[in-house]
């Protein structure tokens, strides 16, 4: 365990964005955790992964636990998949390259997502398709209150689009530890085209039985043509998440736009694409101050070089209202705001 003081935030998280840590723990083992007590006051933590789904508003005064467990370790094997347990620090787009190179299938789509392992379960990460939720076995997390760890398989974290007990009811009370995967062999392999773009990038490198490693290049081909490198562009990837709303409101967007993208959710209810919502009010590629949305993809925020935190906020408002005004749709962020 490693505990520093007033530390700069500006290389901790992917926006770029800088206030001051008054403690920082990198959590190194598991053992470290059993020495944490004499460094919390009252329990109350901010857990911090990559850093990569976080907008930093304020100076931080609560201890900030970085996870930095490593490892990764098949620990149960059947004919059609395999388990696989990972420790929260992993890098997960790693993790993904990896599982790939080995055969396992089910997480091509999550290609090129940024951050840690243990973030994971905690947003419900998902792309072109796919969700952590549908590969995920369980999750085992330190409980800040008692000391103990808990188990929690898929059924129990309570997942839902972008979320999970672990981002909402049981946000800072648990640390994700490990997470544990049902990947699937080869021969076995469930593929999802359903994206409509990852069936397009396939067709014009000429691949026509696409494998797993087939896909999670189409998808990281897509990603880098459209979002920005964080190492030159502070972001947090998508900003909002994509709107689920009832089939009447596509129908009265279709009486004057029929083109609009949208996907079905169930017999009433469809998603509609928030970065095409974000561009049609005029914002994609248009700065404001040091902060401002991304030249190839409205949905994301940047920062420009010196934005505040805040600025890139009031920016997510702006925009919030001018979709509301013109959709009667108000977006939601999927960046977590500290």
């Amino acid at each position: 365990m490693i505990v520093s003081n007033n530390i700069s935030s500006r290389g901790m998280n992917t926006f770029g964005i800088e206030v001051n840590f008054s403690t920082v723990i990198s959590v190194e083992h598991r053992d470290d955790l059993f020495a944490l007590a004499p460094y919390l006051e009252n329990r109350e933590v901010s857990i911090l992964g990559g850093g990569s789904n976080v907008l930093l508003t304020q100076d931080i005064p609560k201890p900030v636990l970085l996870i930095r467990t490593k490892g990764k370790q098949v620990v149960l094997e059947r004919e059609t998949y395999d388990l696989v347990k990972v420790e929260a620090g992993e890098n997960w787009h790693n993790l993904v390259l990896w599982a790939v190179e080995k055969g396992y299938g089910g997480i091509e789509n999550l290609a090129l997502i940024p951050g840690r392992c243990g973030a994971g379960p905690m947003q419900n990460i998902g792309a072109y398709g796919v969700e952590i939720k549908d590969v995920l076995h369980s999750v085992s997390a330190y409980n800040l209150e008692d000391g103990r760890i808990y188990t929690f398989h898929n059924t129990e974290c309570g997942f839902g689009y972008r979320t999970s007990h672990f981002k909402t009811k049981w946000k800072d009370k648990f640390i994700i530890l490990d997470i544990v995967l049902k990947l699937t062999k080869p021969g076995h392999h469930i593929t999802n085209l359903s994206y409509g773009a990852i069936a397009q990038t396939l067709d014009e490198k000429g691949v026509i039985q696409a494998g797993i490693k087939d896909i999670a290049n189409a998808v990281i081909a897509i990603r880098q043509a459209k979002l920005p490198d964080p190492v030159e562009v502070g972001n947090a990837g998508s900003f909002f998440k994509n709107p689920v709303v009832d089939n009447s409101v596509l129908n009265a967007i279709q009486k004057v736009q029929p083109e609009v993208p949208h996907y079905p959710v169930d017999d009433s209810r469809v998603k509609l694409p928030a970065g095409w919502l974000i561009d049609q009010c005029g914002w994609k590629g248009k700065q404001v101050g040091q902060t401002g949305t991304y030249k190839n993809q409205a949905l994301v925020l940047v920062n420009h070089g010196s934005a505040s935190g805040s600025e890139v906020y009031a920016l997510s408002e702006e925009i919030q209202q001018s979709v509301l005004k013109r959709y009667d749709i108000l977006l939601e962020r999927e960046v977590n705001v500290w």
